[in-house]
């Protein structure tokens, strides 16, 4: 099966780890001396509509990729935990 750039972009990344859906194909990342890809790239994405929180970019090894299908993609890997945020100082403190 072959796939253009532009037809990958439409598909849906699903993890087959745990049925997240981790986003859509942004970029893809090859490797200019061998012309193999050697990664996907889902951009990072803001979270509740983006005034709380903005997540990594998902860079998923070809290694990972299990399945290119018609409409999605499934990886084995799983989203990662989100990192606990550093609580906001206290203008005024209690002693």
């Amino acid at each position: 099966m072959e796939c253009r750039l532009s037809e990958l972009r439409r598909k849906e990344v699903i993890s087959v780890a745990d049925g997240v859906r981790l986003g859509m194909v942004d970029d893809v990342i090859v490797d200019t001396k061998t012309a193999c890809v050697v990664a996907f790239v889902i951009f990072n994405r803001f979270s509740f509509f983006g005034w709380l929180k903005n997540q990594e970019d998902y860079i998923i090894p070809w290694e990972k990729i299990e399945l290119i299908g018609e409409d999605a993609v499934i990886v084995s890997c799983k989203l990662p935990k989100p990192q606990k945020s550093q609580k906001k100082r206290l203008f005024f403190r209690k002693n």
